[in-house]
This record gives C-alpha cells, sequence and structure tokens, in this order.
C-alpha cells in the first residue's frame, strides 16, 4: 500500500490541516492542498510558511487547489475577469512557501452560460492564462487545467493549442467527466491526450459529482490507464476522497484493481 500512498496526492483544504496533521505524517501523506477564498482573505502568513516547513521537512510532496467558487478566469466583462485572476494570484503568491509541482485551476467553461460565447471566452481566456503561465513559470510550478462542466474537449483543446507552454497541463477529472461530458471517453483521450500532466480520481454513477471512491461508480478505470499507458504518459495524481474513509477505501480499491500497473 505504501508503494501507492508515495505515487499519490490526497486532496486536503488548508483549513483540516491542523486537525489532520498527525496523519498526514504518520502515513507520509503527499497532498493537494485546496484554498478556500476565504481562507486566502484570512490568510495567517507566518502560520502558512510553518505549515509548509513541517509538510517540506517530512519529505511530502505537494500540489495546489486554487479557489473556483464564483470566479471567471474566461469572463467577457474584463473587471470579472480581473478580479478572478486576482483571486488565483493569491494562491500562486504561497507557492514559494510550498513550492507545489502542480497548481490546479478551472478554466470554467459551461456552454450554458455562455450561449454562443466559445470565441469570445476563449479570447478572454488565453489572456487570464497567459498572466497566470508567467506567475507559473516564477514559481517553476505547472498550472493543471481542470475539465469540470465541459460536455466535450472541443473548448479546451482549442485553448490548449493556443496556450501551447509547457507550463501549462491538463487535469483530467475522472468524475467531472462522468457526470457532465456528453461525449465518449475515446473522444476526450484523442482531443486532450498529449496535454495530461495531472489526473483528480473519483467516482460516481454518472448523475450527481459523488466523489466517490475510484471503482465504487462506473467511470472505466481500467480502459483510461490502459490509454495513459499507450500514450507513455506520467501525470501526477490526486485521490479527491472528501473524507479519510473514501480515502483509504480509494487507496485499497487501486491496489485491487492494479491501475498503476498500466504507469511508469
Amino acid at each position: 500500500m505504501q508503494e501507492i500512498i508515495k505515487k499519490v496526492h490526497a486532496h486536503m483544504p488548508y483549513h483540516l490541516l491542523p486537525k489532520h496533521l498527525e496523519m498526514i505524517l504518520q502515513k507520509k501523506l503527499n497532498l493537494e492542498i485546496y484554498f478556500h477564498h476565504w481562507v486566502l482573505e484570512n490568510m495567517d502568513t507566518a502560520r502558512c510558511r510553518e505549515m509548509a516547513m513541517i509538510l517540506s521537512d517530512a519529505g511530502l510532496k505537494i500540489t495546489f487547489h486554487a479557489p473556483f467558487m464564483d470566479l471567471r478566469p474566461g469572463a467577457l466583462d474584463d473587471k470579472i475577469r480581473q478580479t478572478s485572476v486576482g483571486r488565483i494570484k493569491q494562491v500562486f503568491e504561497l507557492a514559494s512557501y510550498f513550492h507545489p509541482i502542480k497548481i490546479v485551476c478551472h478554466a470554467s467553461f459551461d456552454e450554458r452560460y455562455y450561449v454562443f460565447g466559445d470565441d469570445l471566452w476563449l479570447e478572454s481566456s488565453i489572456k487570464t492564462w497567459k498572466e497566470l503561465i508567467a506567475q507559473a513559470e516564477d514559481h517553476k510550478t505547472v498550472i493543471a487545467l481542470e475539465n469540470v462542466y465541459e460536455k466535450n474537449p472541443d473548448i479546451l483543446r482549442r485553448l490548449f493549442d493556443a496556450l501551447s507552454s509547457e507550463s501549462m497541463c491538463f487535469c483530467f477529472d475522472t468524475g467531472h467527466f462522468n457526470v457532465f461530458s456528453c461525449e465518449p471517453l475515446s473522444v476526450w483521450l484523442k482531443a486532450m491526450g498529449k496535454y495530461v500532466g495531472h489526473l483528480h480520481l473519483h467516482d460516481n454513477f454518472g448523475k450527481r459529482d459523488e466523489h466517490l471512491p475510484p471503482g465504487n461508480g462506473t467511470f472505466p478505470f481500467e480502459e483510461f490507464f490502459k490509454f495513459l499507458k499507450r500514450i507513455k504518459a506520467n501525470p501526477t495524481i490526486t485521490l479527491e476522497a472528501h473524507n479519510p474513509n473514501d480515502l483509504w477505501q480509494s487507496l485499497e480499491n487501486i491496489k485491487d484493481m492494479k491501475l498503476f500497473k498500466f504507469l511508469k
């Protein structure tokens, strides 16, 4: 089990770190730290530095998850876009403490909202991510843009093709695909496979974003990991369990499914 633990990051909201710190250090859990907007608004930087040092001294690897609630990094209203960029930048400011390998962000395209606005959204998004790519380069990290409500990969493929940066990769979220996509997995993998650099692993039954352990729903994990092997992908991986019991179950399921035999 420890070999699997070494290869994954566990979802962890920043404000819950003190509560779970003993367990994190005991189990040697690499983390994907999520920063709520209200955490960033009230951040104690001295305490933040202290926590980063504790995790570093333990030899743990860190990724970040930037805030996303209410943010529209591709907003057509430039004031809204700039406000969204400003909030995301607050996470980049903490990168010098934790040195995250990746910073996960949401592209936040939703065709129900941007009706007939694909091109305008894309233009605004390119401005945003070019600015944040510069921040990523300064901190020697990589932005991992995650699929959420996108029904197909077309708009994300256009965005990645336009940016074409080694400081940005695609975060494929298995649970979001299973709920929101209208296209089969093969279409997504053909379009986005070359950009995959990070994974969010969780499961559901295609109705709600339940964040079940992988294998407890209907996502085709074996098919997915076989594809990753074919393209010689070597992504970082986060288990997006929302409680400890689901985290341990996720690890057991991954072990039983032998998924990691398909990775380098």
